[in-house]
């Protein structure tokens, strides 16, 4: 049999040498799948015109005060030199309560926010006051993500981070700044795809280190536990 490598694990027996192999070939399929996936994303044409520069509320650079706020154009989150924008929008309504789920995916974006930021502008919005929002932020130890409150604009219903009936939507939307203005690029659309039977929707799985690890265990991530605000 040609095996997929010659490196052996102490102990293995040959059935596990077997079914790791065949694992293998699917995870090399796998890998190529996604990187033609990836390829076909890149290769998108350019999407429509930023519907409006959206003013988002942000917190006034170095105040102390949470109360202390400014007015932030979309178009302001863009750096010199960096011409892709990626928001995530937070689903945190305005007197209600954050998201476990999204909460637990930014924890982990948190800690890869300034490294994604050498490459692309990273933000995140919610519809929730943006005092709210830093606090909320403060209690999970967040420090690098870029929080800004959507309250107030119509972003939100536009780029489908909410529903018809207002419930909010965890959507991640890629902008492009080009000599043409500001253009609409990628959304994680999968979100509002039907999965099969019993399968979460999974649209942000690519960037969630959570379900990737758990994926590599006998456990998996089981069919009844789900990330909580709260240590379990």
């Amino acid at each position: 049999m040609a095996w997929q490598h010659e490196h052996r694990f102490p102990g293995e027996s040959e059935a596990y040498r077997t079914a790791r192999d065949r694992l293998l070939r699917e995870e090399r399929a796998l890998r190529r799948k996604t990187e033609e996936v990836a390829a076909l994303r890149r290769a998108l044409p350019t999407g429509g015109a930023l519907k409006e520069d959206y003013v988002f509320t942000e917190s006034a650079a170095g105040a102390s005060d949470p109360q202390a706020v400014t007015g932030t154009p979309l178009s302001a989150l863009f750096a010199p030199g960096l011409d892709t924008l990626a928001i995530y929008s937070f689903m945190y309504p305005p007197g209600g309560d954050a998201c476990p789920m999204c909460a637990a995916f930014l924890d982990g974006l948190d800690g890869n926010a300034r490294h994604i930021g050498r490459r692309v502008n990273l933000a995140v919005v919610a519809k929730a006051p943006i005092g709210a929002v830093r606090a909320f932020a403060a209690s999970r130890g967040w420090t690098d993500l870029r929080l800004l409150s959507s309250g107030g604009t119509g972003y939100n219903a536009d780029y489908l981070g909410e529903g018809p009936d207002g419930r909010q939507w965890p959507m991640v939307n890629v902008f492009r700044r080009t000599a043409g203005g500001i253009r609409h690029f990628y959304a994680s659309e999968l979100f509002l795809v039907a999965p099969e039977e019993g399968q979460h929707p999974r649209h942000v799985d690519a960037l969630w280190p959570l379900w990737n690890v758990l994926d590599l265990t006998p456990e998996g991530r089981g069919g009844d536990w789900w990330p909580g605000l709260a240590p379990d």
